[in-house]
């Protein structure tokens, strides 16, 4: 008789809504037991960018909880501001309401900026460490004494293709998203591509101001729980000069490069960025 391969179960059923202000909730992927591994997309995906690390977390016995921010993916998607501020505020509603101690928080891209900002912001409320994967941070765009990554007409650019091909712009972005354009198969990049087109225009153009003017060095200073930083060396999105500058800025941090990603890390390289979260989760 052929053998039927054990099936694990993730333990109970969890709440999939989460609300943070009126009118507002946001989407929240909460399965598995065990410690905590908060999870904050990037723009302007949602938490679904991370559907190859969460089975392998919970298998690991790990409780995984990936937060959609407000105005992508599932989440609800209002008018008004979308700095980090709004997002670190939303992302300490919902850790307070779920109740959640000594989490490990993960951010990727802008989510990384964002899980800066939290930490600082609320003193590493109900986390005690923290990883950053193809951080957008400390600054996403150049300055005087800042000549690392993007121009901001650069980004400007970008926030006006937004408001007149949308599509478009994410096609541009999917070209640079990788090593190279061939490192995800078509089937991967269709699939970011349509999490990408669920945000709303109003959410994606705000978050990209967020990214062009918010200066995070400050926020570095205030990080005083272990941390890890992953980065792809061949990020066309988010340079490695930026991983460097975080290592600089924040104290009790590692850096560990991926060498043959781009800014998908993630995807390029999974089983080595589960594998190092994992590693870090435990130690």
């Amino acid at each position: 008789m052929e053998k039927i391969a054990e099936r694990k179960v993730f333990g109970v059923v969890r709440a999939e809504y989460i609300e943070v202000e009126r009118y507002v909730h946001l989407h929240v992927t909460d399965g598995g037991e065990g410690r905590p591994i908060v999870l904050i997309p990037g723009w302007p995906l949602s938490d679904e960018m991370y559907e190859y690390q969460y089975n392998d977390l919970m298998n690991k016995d790990y409780r995984v909880i990936g937060i959609t921010l407000r105005g992508f993916g599932r989440s609800d998607k209002p008018f008004g501001a979308y700095n980090y501020d709004v997002h670190a505020r939303d992302i300490k509603s919902v850790l307070d309401k779920l109740d959640i101690k000594d989490a490990v928080l993960g951010g990727f891209s802008m989510g990384g900026a964002i899980a800066i900002h939290y930490v600082a912001t609320y003193d590493a409320a109900h986390v005690s460490k923290l990883v950053l994967a193809g951080a957008a941070a400390p600054l996403w765009t150049q300055r005087k004494d800042f000549p690392y990554n993007l121009t901001q007409n650069a980004v400007d650019d970008l926030i006006a293709l937004n408001f007149t091909d949308r599509p478009k712009l994410l096609s541009e972005f999917a070209k640079i998203f990788s090593a190279n354009e061939n490192s995800l198969n078509e089937g991967i990049g269709k699939w970011l591509k349509g999490i990408g087109l669920v945000a709303t225009a109003h959410a994606t153009a705000q978050c990209l101001y967020a990214l062009r003017d918010t200066d995070l060095r400050e926020d570095l200073k205030k990080i005083h729980i272990p941390t890890l930083i992953m980065h792809g060396r061949k990020d066309k999105i988010c340079s490695y000069d930026l991983a460097e500058q975080l290592q600089a800025g924040i104290q009790d941090s590692r850096l560990i490069a991926f060498e043959n990603s781009g800014h998908s890390l993630f995807l390029e390289e999974t089983k080595k960025f589960n594998s190092e979260l994992i590693k870090f989760a435990l130690t």
